[in-house]
């Protein structure tokens, strides 16, 4: 079950005098007899001594130097054994005031190695010189018993990389893993310090925690132990105020859509998620600009930019996601406001197939008028015949689900 490319960094390792162990998820899921999706290698050969011996090797990373080796589109990931920080490192590593490891390039063996790694169930090691698996921290009693427990002092490790809490979330729900008292504890407290993280490290955190097939109690565990107010404050403040189990309705529909997708093997896409985490705020200051005279068009594209600006300043989502988001948003009431010519054009638009099933996602939460989201069910459905009938059966004073409008009257002559 271990990948041949990482068998192969394994045995060159070990064939040039290097210690040479497979390390983390991929020990842990192979010991639960699960497939990993990730081989990482952990050795005494330095990032340099990798590079060498491997043409097809590129070194990353400033705070952790790291070796990539590439096979085609897999990537073997080569860390070299890590210490404990003193006063003489110099260069080598530096930490905040706040305890927070910002360089972290001191060198040493796998004992000292162990005591870096953040959770018990991935501190394990196994070695390709004799095919052992090597435990110092109790990592295989931690699985059997399903607890996930932190190496060391969780207050302590927590600050080195406050990211930590959202892999102990992502760790504990993924593994069906219950959160050890002295790991759970913490976080309220702690929760703060991811303020200090940059917005790009964030957000690729963020992906893992709702793409990895259980974004629905990803999110409840966040909320739980008050993780997910610094992801995303604006999605926070609408929660607090939901009226009758909205935004909670559509956000708790999104995710699972989601999860279910995955567990499809569909494609997913981060702007639906933004989409709908981001809806409510959305609305409230759209509704805000139209009561303060704004045309409803301009109020929804500024009222859009606002919100987004705010989210990725937490979380630096790439604009190829927001801009999709911005055009989920923005063909909400052109699905709604019909008339055949309207209707043609939104069938049309290439983010059709996104801002349709946001609708569908919507009414089935309460949002959005059923019979709306049906009208475009049945026409997708239809033949070319029966979708021109459906068109010309459009009145221009009232589409499904939409208000009545009223007819400009023709001044007498």
């Amino acid at each position: 079950m271990i990948s041949p490319s990482a068998l192969k960094v394994l045995y060159r390792l070990d064939g040039a005098g290097f210690r040479a162990c497979l390390v983390g998820g991929g020990v842990r899921d192979l010991l639960l007899g699960r497939e990993p999706k990730d081989f990482d290698v952990a050795t005494d050969a330095s990032p340099d001594q990798v590079r060498e011996l491997f043409r097809n090797c590129r070194l990353i990373g400033r705070r952790f130097r790291l070796a990539h080796v590439r096979f085609g589109p897999e990537i073997i990931e080569v860390a070299t054994f890590r210490a404990a920080h003193d006063d003489d490192d110099g260069d080598h590593a530096e930490m905040s005031d706040e305890g927070r490891i910002l360089r972290d390039n001191v060198y040493g063996n796998i004992e000292d190695d162990v005591w870096r790694r953040d959770f018990t169930v991935n501190g394990l090691y196994y070695d390709i010189h004799d095919f052992s698996v090597i435990d110092y921290v109790g990592g295989v009693e931690d699985l059997e018993k399903g607890v996930l427990r932190i190496i060391g002092d969780p207050d302590q490790r927590y600050r080195e990389d406050p990211v930590r809490m959202l892999r102990a979330i992502r760790f504990a729900v993924k593994l069906g893993f219950n959160l050890d008292p002295s790991c759970a504890r913490p976080l309220p407290q702690l929760a703060s310090l991811l303020d200090a993280i940059s917005p790009a490290r964030l957000f690729d955190e963020s992906l893992k925690l709702v793409h990895g097939g259980y974004a629905l109690q990803t999110f409840e565990a966040l909320r739980h132990h008050h993780l997910f107010e610094h992801l995303f404050p604006l999605t926070e403040i609408a929660l607090s105020h939901e009226h009758d189990g909205f935004p909670a309705t559509l956000i708790g529909r999104a995710l699972d859509n989601t999860d279910q997708r995955i567990a499809d093997g569909k494609s997913v896409t981060p702007a639906f998620l933004l989409a709908a985490l981001l809806w409510d705020a959305f609305e409230e200051r759209r509704r805000q600009l139209e009561a303060d005279g704004m045309q409803p068009m301009d109020a929804l594209g500024l009222a859009a930019d606002q919100v987004i600006a705010k989210q990725v300043a937490r979380l630096a989502v790439p604009r190829r996601f927001t801009q999709v988001t911005r055009d989920i948003w923005a063909m909400q009431p052109r699905l709604v406001d019909l008339s055949p010519k309207r209707a043609r054009r939104a069938f049309e638009n290439p983010r059709f197939r996104a801002a349709y099933d946001f609708l569908k996602l919507r009414a089935e939460a309460g949002d959005a008028e059923a019979d709306c989201a049906h009208w475009w069910t049945d026409f997708q459905d239809a033949s070319d015949a029966e979708r021109e009938e459906m068109l010309n059966g459009l009145d221009e004073r009232a589409a499904p689900g939409a208000p009545k409008r009223r007819r400009r009257r023709k001044r007498r002559a």
